[in-house]
């Protein structure tokens, strides 16, 4: 069986709380887009399950992989029989663009179609979240307002398909924690359930990615990378999540 497994970008971030878990709690939209990895399941020629990464090259082990996890996770309720996967590996990671959690929610899909699990959008969403706050919207694909730490959605009705969207991940990589280090929490000025009320002409000056605030500073070619985007006529650009990778949404 060959899979597709999409990234997602995020359309305004908000960092409206700290949590007493030490999280923070966010408001943010996903929105799902066309770049993707393939993803390949196969029955395992012998008796072990095996992972190949072929595309962008993952620095971790098989095991570690989040591809894994989902195949171990359904084999623990489930007895399902070894598999080989390749992953030809397209989203580049540490971009903020949910490449492995994709990967980890599509794979969870793909197997209980493969093996005729019989398990519902809503059971599948159960497993995602123990593999990764994000992952669970992956399962339905279709864009939300994300709270809590990104793992509580509310299904918006936001259709870009009129549009281009251009993703491109610079040179660099962004830690997450010292993104949040240089983020002072506060409540959002704009509620982003009210963007697709707003003309995308509009959305420069409202919709913000509080990352952005640390994060620019620190990796000026990220900043460069987002002003281009704008001096090429982006209709709206930003980072996604907490970097690197910008996106900018174009007239067709």
């Amino acid at each position: 069986m060959k899979i597709t497994a999409n990234a997602k970008i995020n359309i305004g971030l908000n960092v409206v709380g700290k949590r007493a878990d030490g999280y923070h709690n966010l408001e943010t939209i996903f929105y799902p887009v066309s770049m993707c990895d393939i993803i390949e399941i196969e029955l395992s020629p012998d008796a072990e399950t095996h992972l190949i990464n072929i595309g962008i090259a993952v620095d971790s082990n098989p095991q570690d992989n989040l591809i894994i996890k989902a195949y171990n996770l359904l084999k623990q309720d489930f007895d399902i029989p070894p598999v080989s996967i390749t992953l030809d590996k397209r989203i580049p990671f540490g971009a903020g663009l949910g490449g492995g959690s994709s990967d980890a929610a599509n794979t969870l899909k793909a197997l209980n179609q493969m093996f005729s699990l019989g398990l519902s959008d809503l059971e599948l969403e159960c497993y995602a979240v123990k593999l990764g706050a994000d992952c669970p919207f992956f399962i339905k694909n279709k864009p939300v307002f994300a709270t809590g730490i990104g793992n509580e959605f509310t299904p918006i009705d936001l259709d870009l398909s009129a549009y281009r969207i251009e993703i491109i991940k610079p040179n660099v990589s962004v830690s997450t924690a010292m993104a949040y280090k240089g983020v002072t929490p506060k409540p959002s000025t704009f509620n982003l359930l009210e963007l697709p009320k707003l003309p995308i002409e509009e959305w420069r000056s409202v919709v913000k990615n509080d990352f952005e605030t640390s994060v620019f500073p620190k990796f000026p070619e990220i900043e460069a990378l987002k002003q281009d985007f704008y001096n090429r006529g982006a209709l709206y650009a930003s980072m996604s999540g907490s970097g690197s990778a910008v996106f900018g949404i174009y007239k067709r």
